[in-house]
């Protein structure tokens, strides 16, 4: 059984549009999706040709693109009998700290806070029709996905592993496009999450606040269930944001 819920695998397989050039567009969403977790390591790509059918492309712009993606090493392709394109999926090893930083700097404090609020809207928003959509049994990814966060010991994967909830909740909402949007946000803040995410008591202290916005969805809280997935996303980039500044302090 996938670990990610149908929801989440329809926006990642979803036609792709927006201002990218075609390649780039999907390299961005099967690149982003890897990166994620929402494609498993060593998952099987769909064919050439169903692939492109999903994505709303021709096979010579998915040849491109997977081109580019075997470049990044997030893919590998196997030809004869049983082969076809896999997923790579990165190393779960935290990134140097001098990386983190030099990623970090690269971000003024108004694009945190500009980020921070457009991603409390598309999760607020998400979370709100998650509860007024949702069917308790429904938020099985949810759970689990939450379960693995209490579980993970490397930063890194805790910080993919907290995006793919956001996802997830996402998902729950019956929403392509929130979906769509949140894999874009999670992906544009991409490693520097870890950051925000603290030690093992942080870690603890998050997934307690998860659990509570999860029961906020499953009891039907709509109001309640925004207000705490926003608060998450308002905590996050706060730490980031306060590290930007002791940095340039």
């Amino acid at each position: 059984m996938s670990r990610v819920s149908s929801g989440a695998r329809h926006a990642v397989f979803a036609p792709v549009g927006g201002s990218l050039g075609r390649v780039d567009a999907v390299v961005r969403r099967l690149g982003d999706a890897i990166a994620l977790g929402l494609l498993a390591d060593g998952e099987q790509l769909p064919g050439e040709s169903d692939l492109a059918a999903l994505l709303g492309v021709s096979t010579v712009t998915l040849r491109e693109a997977l081109m580019a993606l075997r470049q990044q090493g997030l893919v590998t392709t196997r030809r004869g009998r049983g082969g076809g394109s896999f997923v790579t999926a990165p190393g779960g090893d935290r990134p140097a700290a001098g990386r983190l930083g030099t990623l970090l700097a690269d971000w003024s404090t108004e694009e945190l806070r500009d980020l921070a609020d457009h991603w409390a809207a598309v999760s607020g928003a998400a979370a709100r029709l998650a509860a007024e959509r949702t069917e308790p049994d429904d938020l099985a990814p949810l759970h689990r996905t939450l379960e693995e966060f209490e579980a993970a010991g490397d930063p890194a994967a805790r910080g993919r592993i907290y995006g793919r909830f956001h996802v997830e909740l996402a998902a729950a909402a019956q929403s392509a496009r929130l979906t769509r949007e949140e894999v874009s946000i999670q992906a544009e803040i991409g490693a520097l999450i870890c950051l925000a995410l603290g030690g093992a008591d942080d870690r603890t202290q998050v997934a307690a606040l998860h659990r509570a916005l999860l029961r906020a969805v499953a009891d039907g809280e709509g109001e309640q269930a925004r207000t705490l997935a926003e608060g998450r996303v308002q905590d996050a980039m706060g730490r980031l944001i306060e590290l930007r500044l002791s940095d340039s302090g």
